[in-house]
């Protein structure tokens, strides 16, 4: 591969990081056979986010998860970590103004 242009040489280095996330993202959805609806897709995808970038230790982050938060260091359970998740989701959505 060669670098033809000042951003691809900028951004070189994190072609393999999004391919590994491509490829991660493409087999645990293979398993999934498709969606029904749109809304089932986005559901998936929000919710696979969630768990890799919140809950799933990388290997090339010395087995941390990416974004670390406080709310979640004291549950040992996973499933413990997907309902607090769950919980401080609302908690970050803007409030809605009145019509």
């Amino acid at each position: 591969m060669t670098n033809k242009d000042p951003i691809t040489t900028e951004y070189r280095f994190l072609k393999q990081t999004i391919e590994r996330l491509n490829r991660s993202f493409k087999g645990n959805y293979r398993a999934s056979t498709g969606f029904g609806s749109p809304t089932g897709s986005a559901s998936y995808t929000a919710l696979y986010s969630a768990a890799y970038n919140f809950l799933r230790p990388h290997e090339a982050l010395d087995y941390q998860v990416p974004v670390s938060l406080p709310e979640l260091q004291d549950k040992p359970r996973m499933y413990d970590k997907w309902l607090a998740l769950i919980d401080l989701a609302p908690k970050q959505l803007p409030t809605a103004q009145p019509a």
